[in-house]
């Protein structure tokens, strides 16, 4: 007979992608929609582009289009407002040209792989959900299974009726994997919207701030820079994610094991992720 899982004992991770276990700095996506933009003769800036970063993509393209400069600058040029029908057009244009672009950024975020393969080796699940689509994780999905990174499932922005910050693309990874505790579940994530969707599904999050879309510098660049700015820089990115809610914040996934093992301790004692904060 089939053991029934623990509600006191960690049963699955599940991961994002660009900016948490690959693609250091998220710097991918946020490139394409700066290039969407200048395509339709549009000008955002790299912070504007990382505004909505971890949403759907058509979500994305959709924010972009209310801010109001970015608005002002299409009203002028075309003599109307954005509709929904241009978003569509833009988001036609922006996968392949995302795609075109996903495979010079797939390297894995130092530790990444050593991380996974020392979760499963305590028994864990291993899920992922992440706002790219699936014509686009049709390229990342390979790359990554060729360096040894195949998660027990994955869930894609469009799979379902609503993305992030909703909770569905989690309750999916629960059927998949099996999981009956949401509190048994830890979501490791580098956006606001991606910590909102665990919690809003009622796990335990975490944020990764230095990897991620937050602090948006690739390796080299974050390495370049001195102690004290690192620090500056690290404090402003983890504020982020803490204000969305985020129970745990850390550099990169080199840095969980620890804090598995104090969910583990919190978990066994009773303790559930009750909301933004107030783990």
């Amino acid at each position: 007979m089939r053991q029934q899982p623990s509600a006191t004992a960690l049963s699955a991770v599940i991961f994002d992608w660009a900016g948490t276990i690959l693609d250091f700095g998220s710097c991918a996506p946020m490139g394409a929609f700066v290039r969407l933009f200048e395509q339709f003769g549009i000008e955002i800036s790299i912070a504007q582009a990382r505004g909505p970063m971890g949403v759907a993509k058509w979500d994305h393209i959709k924010a972009l289009s209310l801010l109001p400069e970015v608005a002002a600058q299409w009203q002028r040029q075309r003599g109307r407002p954005f509709r929904d029908a241009d978003i569509d057009q833009l988001y036609e244009v922006f996968t392949p040209m995302n795609a075109a672009v996903v495979a010079d950024f797939a390297d894995f975020i130092p530790g990444a792989l050593d991380t996974v393969a020392l979760l499963r080796a305590r028994g864990l699940k291993i899920g992922s959900t992440t706002g790219y689509n699936r014509a686009i994780m049709g390229i990342v999905s390979p790359i990554a299974a060729a360096a040894g990174y195949v998660p027990d499932n994955l869930v894609c922005a469009g799979d379902l009726s609503a993305g992030r910050p909703a909770p569905l693309m989690m309750y999916r990874c629960f059927a998949e994997l099996g999981v009956w505790w949401p509190a048994t579940v830890v979501k490791v994530d580098d956006t606001e919207v991606g910590i909102l969707e665990g919690i809003h599904a009622g796990t335990w999050t975490v944020g990764v701030a230095v990897s991620g879309n937050a602090m948006g510098l690739q390796l080299h660049e974050w390495q370049a820079l001195d102690a004290a700015e690192q620090q500056v820089r690290r404090e402003a990115a983890a504020g982020q994610l803490r204000a969305a809610g985020a129970h745990y914040v850390i550099d990169t996934v080199a840095d969980l094991l620890p804090v598995m093992d104090d969910i583990a301790q919190k978990l066994a004692a009773g303790c559930k992720p009750c909301g933004p904060n107030r783990a």
